[in-house]
């Protein structure tokens, strides 16, 4: 079937795109807008079109699978031009989303009507591009220059009121038939009016000035949000025309640079996490409308606060009175939270606090679907917890544990129904980080994976479906990348030299800072529980000192570096550096300076060959998962693309020359190359390509 199809309607002609799931601008969509509108304008019987979509949306973007093949005409840019050109009114019929290119191809008719519940915005920013179909020389000249560079370089949709507001839609409609609406406003249209016509309302030159400083502070090392904005400056200085140009140089140098590559492959990944071997749309999806959360502590109770955020029912369970208090405390403050910031009504918050219930007593937990462990990572205390809800959860519960760390299959032993057990590893704050790794334990039920992920999903959160061993994939592999981090410590490496290191290279936060953040108590506990732990005593020997002497991090105001009352600001500490020297010394570890090349390659490489590790154990399913893992958990920069994108964008060859250098400086305790990627290095493969 044509994905574009030319209907008339009296004196109307209706151009009609209908290329499910979203009507996105693939080459047959744009060959048939070329064509519907040479025909229509053709038709001296025409006196209006309409541009309108079928199914649940607007054209939502470009094809972004064809960015990476060589480009066939006809261009978007020259489809939009196309449109404008008509010489008989042309009206856009907007539905669902208009974003990207849909957007521009909006922008490009002559007139804009909207469904009240539309959407529309330029989210190209989040790809490492800019609108490259002129959007960047139309929206400031619908909406003015500020405007327009708030929604490109957030990249967020506005609803159409707003866009009526900012001149972006010329009418916006509550009709349940939109061609029907679009059909009637159609006939009222006289005159060709051109966006490429109008002048950019006049801007004050701060405005640009204002917006740098924004995105130095926000989008940290990345291309496409500078390049908007001298694209909008231009849109206010030069010719359409001559910005016009300017925008395509500028588009084709962000896609082809590794940012927009990474970027790109990090937006696919995450819907490649939900397809699951063994998991498909046919599996059951057990109901979960009633959930209980044991341990009011921050984790269980910013996972109570994000299930009562999906229409759950929520119990709150916690031996601790004065712990519960806290934690019920702590939700109301986060639904005010909510409220003050406009992200909830106070209806909707009075919602959600009276569907959670407080409770001290397991029996109350008998009617759940879900139950999710919060409670001390320890494993004999987490058996006891699975044995108790063993007895009282209802046929069919699901009981998930939320470790880090520990064994899913050991803890699902405490119970008699192993098939319902799965890790539901949330990541602190729970209510606000995207990731959750759904742990698979040996007997775990296709059908409670499923759950899961539908879960995840009624979160609003990723779920990355990984295998059980220590720490699964996210932990397991930060425990490579802390390691390095540790030994350059010994060997030299300030804290905050090795933390500037890291953040400048594109890590949101350095490893040293993270530490302190949660807490050097915590992971000081979990390496007491490994039993494989390394034979080594530089093993995490700085952290494991400070521990020892009390210094938590943030919460006890020092740690890895000390921190003014109510301050969050990590402050280098000569006593650390001190006590880094004397434990060099004692071990026997000569300190020297060390580049900065070292210290990112000895961190983002440890992390590629425990990677490496991973999928040669099976632990992940595909490398693009272990990108997703870390992208949405550890602060990795999306614009690389997560650790095994990146190195696919050096070379595993590279990599690998590097691990074997790295081997023979330091032994293979640490840097014996993983077999996976020494294969790869041979045969010139990559990870995305397993």
């Amino acid at each position: 079937m044509p994905h574009v199809k030319l209907e008339r309607r009296g004196t109307t002609a209706v151009i009609s795109v209908d290329n499910p799931p979203v009507n996105a601008l693939s080459h047959a969509v744009r060959e048939g807008l070329m064509r519907a509108a040479d025909e229509a304008e053709e038709d001296r019987s025409v006196q209006a079109l309409v541009l309108i979509c079928s199914g649940r949306t607007f054209i939502a973007g470009a094809d972004i699978r064809e960015f990476d093949q060589p480009p066939k005409k006809p261009y978007l840019p020259d489809v939009v031009a196309r449109l404008e050109a008509c010489s008989k009114p042309i009206l856009a019929a907007i539905h669902g989303t208009a974003l990207g290119g849909g957007l521009e191809v909006a922008m490009g008719c002559h007139y804009r009507l909207a469904l009240e519940s539309a959407k529309l915005g330029l989210p190209e920013v989040k790809l490492g591009l800019l609108p490259g179909a002129t959007g960047t020389q139309r929206l400031p000249r619908l909406v003015g220059a500020e405007r327009a560079l708030e929604m490109m370089l957030s990249g967020e949709a506005i609803d159409a009121q707003a866009a009526l507001d900012a001149g972006l839609v010329d009418r916006v409609t509550g009709s349940a038939d939109l061609l029907a609406a679009a059909l009637g406003y159609a006939q009222e249209l006289s005159e060709i009016r051109r966006v490429r016509d109008l002048p950019v309302p006049p801007a004050e030159p701060e405005i640009f000035e204002r917006a740098r400083r924004k995105i130095a502070a926000s989008a940290r090392g990345l291309l496409s949000p500078e390049k908007i904005v001298q694209a909008v400056e231009l849109a206010a200085e030069v010719g359409f025309d001559e910005g016009v140009a300017a925008e395509r140089e500028f588009f084709a140098e962000c896609k082809d640079s590794p940012q927009s590559s990474g970027l790109r492959h990090a937006f696919f990944a995450e819907r490649e996490a939900a397809k699951v071997p063994g998991v498909g749309k046919e599996t059951p999806v057990r109901e979960i409308q009633r959930v209980a959360v044991l341990g009011a502590g921050t984790m269980g109770s910013g996972i109570a606060y994000a299930c009562l955020g999906t229409g759950c029912r929520v119990h709150l369970l916690d031996s601790d009175a004065d712990g519960l208090a806290r934690g019920e405390a702590t939700i109301r403050k986060l639904f005010e939270g909510g409220v003050a910031r406009g992200k909830l009504t106070e209806h909707e918050a009075a919602d959600g606090i009276q569907r959670l219930r407080t409770t001290r007593d397991y029996a109350d937990l008998a009617d759940a679907d879900l139950v999710v462990e919060a409670v001390f990572e320890n494993m004999a205390v987490k058996k006891e917890v699975f044995g108790k809800l063993d007895t009282v959860c209802k046929s069919g519960a699901i009981l998930a544990t939320n470790t880090s760390t520990l064994d899913v299959d050991a803890i699902a032993e405490a119970t008699g129904r192993p098939q319902d057990v799965v890790g539901l590893h949330f990541f602190s704050p729970a209510h606000v980080m995207r990731l959750l790794e759904i742990v698979r334990g040996r007997q775990t039920a296709d059908d409670v994976i499923a759950t899961a992920l539908s879960l995840a999903k009624r979160l609003r959160k990723v779920g990355v479906v990984v295998g059980n061993c220590f720490g699964f994939v996210g932990n397991r592999m930060l425990y490579s990348y802390g390691r390095e981090n540790q030994l350059l410590l010994l060997e030299g490496a300030a804290p905050e030299c090795i933390d500037r290191v890291l953040t400048n290279w594109g890590m949101a936060m350095g490893p040293n800072a993270v530490g302190d953040l949660a807490g050097l108590d915590v992971g000081y506990k979990i390496r007491q529980e490994r039993a494989d732990r390394p034979d080594d005593p530089r093993f995490y020997r700085v952290a494991d000192r400070l521990a020892e002497l009390g210094r938590f991090g943030q919460k006890t105001g020092a740690g890895m570096y000390r921190y003014e009352p109510g301050s969050r600001t990590p402050v280098p500490d000569p006593e650390v550096r001190q006590l880094i020297r004397d434990e060099a010394e004692h071990l026997g570890v000569e300190q020297r300076d060390i580049g900065e090349t070292e210290i990112i390659e000895r961190c983002i490489y440890a992390l590629v060959t425990e990677g490496a590790r991973i999928l040669e154990d099976g632990i992940a399913a595909r490398s693009s998962d272990i990108d997703v893992i870390w992208i949405n958990g550890y602060g990795f920069p999306r614009y690389r693309g997560g650790p095994m994108h990146f190195a696919d964008t050096v070379g595993a060859d590279t990599v690998y020359n590097k691990v074997c250098e790295f081997r023979a400086r330091f032994g293979d305790r640490y840097w014996r190359p993983p077999a996976l990627l020494e294969r790869l290095a041979r045969t010139g493969g990559r990870f995305g390509d397993l």
